[in-house]
């Protein structure tokens, strides 16, 4: 059996990534950008009108970790922070590289409670969070004795954490290597509490030079996020343009609608397009003209992908990743005939995957199973959660807990999270694949397929809906649901559906299904098989109070 050509384009990804080799450690790695790109722009926030040079952000990280160490923070400190994108946030973050210590990103929506739970399930010693965030601090009732005197940082200045002189060259005074933790990173919790990922500088290596290959392949030198840095998100995709020795163009808000025009005043080769922004920003002469080169298209839909990639005259890819993993599958360029079938590629550099069934045997090309991943890199375990990392890995493989399909060239599709398949009369469906034939209808923006339960088949198919700007309830009636779901299989057609202004969400801004009640509904639970509302009592039953 031919290699797939995919399959070739991502092994010379990895060849190339072998020969180039790997820095030591992250303060190498900023320190050997520093020397190569002097005074190229590393980091621009554009909406700020602030930019840092490589060569500044290596020194003033070698005051900031500097000023670290007199405080008293050495290697294996947990230094929790709590800042917004910004200079302060990436200075902070590589500073905590340099002196080998632990850096606790918190999230800036926390109130009290989340950080009662992240603060002290963390074992944070330090706190260094801007001062907006104060009185959510003040919430906390469970305050460690170490974090009774946070260290603020005022609109973003970094004030007694950069004191000193100019520093070209750092040395804590003991060795730091790759092996060395550097993140307790948490999840979102969408099936509990959070859980801090134990990530070593070497997990970042990986996946930053793993990704800058994909970069190098495209020529993307100017590459746009808009991820908050307190996510994996935000921080991989800064570290992927600085080993590429590009500038990463850093929004401090999100918008719709100015995101394209972003696009074409900041020349951005790359960034992570929201699906929404096709439904939401009008076609228009300037699309074609747009620089962009290459874009991450996450969960989309083959036609989606398809129109943004004519629509705007670049290549648009879905992928795989996780936080405990980093990237896992990447699409290559050379999919072709892959594409249709939604894939999300093949397995990354320095990842292995496979697919198996219940018992643990590896599945058959084209059997759904659990997707499993190893490889360099990946993270060590769960922060004090023996119990988690027992049901998480099977010997040194991570189980991703998706259901996944490989096929005989190495490719990957998604079906579902083995947690959210409804199995209604014995069938079982993937809340995933509802979901995306409910996307394809130009009246829904977003939708969540659940399971509720039903006498006779145990649990039947509902959908939440979130209307697409200019669009009513009364424009996506029971006929048109009920013409539309014809593209799934008779089974899998959903029974129930209701609308929504906005979903619950969780920290990482996905929709919070188990959040879910008939009060974020804006009216009824319409019942397709009736062709009725149902009564409220019923209502409650189905998706709770």
């Amino acid at each position: 059996m031919m290699t797939h050509p995919g399959q070739i384009e991502v092994e010379s990804l990895a060849t190339e990534l072998d020969a180039t080799g790997f820095p030591e450690n992250l303060p190498t790695f900023c320190a050997t950008q520093a020397e190569k790109y002097g005074d190229a722009i590393a980091i621009d926030y554009f909406q700020d009108g602030v930019q840092l040079s490589y060569r500044a952000l290596h020194q003033r990280s070698n005051r900031v970790a500097a000023n670290l160490l007199k405080r008293g923070y050495r290697k294996g400190a947990h230094i929790a922070v709590m800042l917004p994108n910004g200079p302060a946030s990436v200075l902070i973050w590589f500073a905590i590289m340099k002196i080998g210590a632990v850096i606790v990103p918190v999230n800036t929506a926390y109130r009290g409670k989340e950080l009662d739970f992240i603060l002290n399930q963390s074992d944070a010693q330090a706190l260094i969070m801007g001062d907006q965030f104060q009185e959510a601090f003040r919430e906390m009732k469970a305050c460690p004795d170490l974090l009774s005197d946070p260290i603020v940082v005022l609109s973003g200045e970094l004030g007694g954490l950069e004191n000193g002189g100019e520093l070209v060259n750092f040395d804590p005074g003991y060795p730091v290597i790759a092996t060395d933790l550097a993140n307790l990173q948490y999840t979102s919790g969408t099936t509990g509490f959070p859980k801090g990922c134990m990530l070593a500088q070497d997990y970042w290596l990986v996946l930053s030079h793993s990704i800058a290959q994909v970069h190098n392949h495209y020529g993307n030198t100017r590459l746009f996020f808009w991820a908050p840095f307190f996510y994996m998100d935000g921080q991989w995709s800064f570290l992927s343009a600085m080993a590429t020795g590009g500038t990463a163009i850093i929004a401090s808000k999100m918008s719709l609608t100015k995101f394209l025009g972003w696009m074409h005043e900041q020349d951005a080769h790359y960034c992570v397009l929201p699906e929404p922004i096709l439904k939401a920003v009008p076609p228009t002469t300037e699309d074609a003209k747009i620089p962009l080169k290459f874009v991450h298209a996450f969960g989309w839909r083959p036609s989606a992908r398809a129109e943004a990639e004519a629509r705007f005259t670049l290549v648009a890819r879905d992928s795989f990743g996780m936080t405990e993993v980093g990237p896992a599958i990447i699409c290559p360029e050379a999919s072709g005939e892959k594409l249709e079938q939604n894939t999300c590629g093949v397995a990354a550099p320095y990842r292995e995957t496979r697919v198996v069934d219940e018992n643990g045997a590896e599945c058959a090309p084209g059997e759904p199973g659990e997707l499993q991943i190893r490889g360099r890199g990946i993270m060590l375990g769960y922060y004090k959660r023996p119990d988690a990392n027992a049901d998480n890995f099977d010997g040194d493989w991570f189980r991703s807990g998706d259901l996944f399909v490989k096929d005989a060239d190495g490719y990957h599709r998604i079906v579902g999270r083995l947690k959210e398949m409804i199995k209604r009369a014995g069938e079982n469906i993937s809340a995933t694949e509802i979901e995306a034939a409910m996307r394809e209808a130009t009246e829904i923006a977003e939708a969540a397929a659940i399971s509720v339960p039903d006498e006779m088949r145990r649990e039947e198919v509902m959908v939440v809906l979130k209307l697409a700007d200019g669009f009513g309830e009364d424009d996506f009636t029971a006929e048109r649901l009920l013409d539309h779901s014809t593209r799934l299989a008779a089974f899998k057609r959903p029974r129930y559906f209701a609308f929504v202004e906005e979903f619950p969400r969780t920290a990482t801004n996905k929709i919070a299904k188990k959040q879910l009640s008939v009060t974020h509904l804006t009216g009824s639970v319409f019942d397709c098989e009736s062709m009725k509302s149902v009564e409220a009592t019923k209502a409650r039953n189905l998706i709770g109070r």
